[in-house]
């Protein structure tokens, strides 16, 4: 199972939307505090609409603690400051993706600190960042991509539809 980590996010409407990806992918969500919102928040469920059951996440006190749960964590650090693209990497089945602030990313101590797990979404020149959460949606379907989608559907099929000429057409 891929793991999402969150630290210190701060706008629920991401994080709302970033468990609804980890809900439709099977990925664990993992949220650092502090957070810039409170887990009620209405942004943060209306964000991730009806998904919340299906998916999973453990909020940790701090990185000390997330540390501490899991122990021998695979983890990849997504930043700007990375020496490398996140598609040039070999994803493990069981990566931690860790992230940022929407407003200061990582801090720079943990960048040095494991400089060579960093990754970077390419950008233009002159471009600060991406939103977070289609940051962790571009880098985690990357990730699952590489391990063949597991336990993902990889195609959809019509119902019903209408045709040109007006008619309506079966496909089940």
């Amino acid at each position: 199972m891929m793991h999402i980590v969150l630290v210190n996010p701060e706008i629920p409407q991401n994080t709302g939307n970033i468990a609804r990806t980890c809900a439709a992918t099977g990925a664990k969500l993992h949220l650092i505090r502090p957070l810039g919102f409170e887990l009620s928040d209405r942004y943060l469920k209306r964000a991730g609409l009806d998904y919340w059951h299906m998916m999973t996440y453990e909020v940790h006190d701090g990185w000390q603690d997330f540390l501490d749960a899991c122990p021998g964590a695979e983890l990849r650090f997504a930043t700007t400051k990375a020496p490398r693209d996140y598609a040039g990497v070999a994803y493990g089945a069981d990566d931690y993706l860790v992230f940022g602030r929407e407003t200061k990313g990582l801090d720079e101590e943990l960048l040095a600190a494991h400089y060579d797990r960093c990754i970077r979404v390419p950008m233009v020149p002159g471009a600060r960042s991406l939103n977070l959460a289609n940051s962790v949606a571009v880098v985690l379907y990357e990730a699952l991509r590489q391990q063949g989608f597991p336990g993902l559907e990889g195609a959809g099929q019509l119902r019903r539809a209408e045709v040109p000429g007006g008619e309506w057409r079966d496909y089940i």
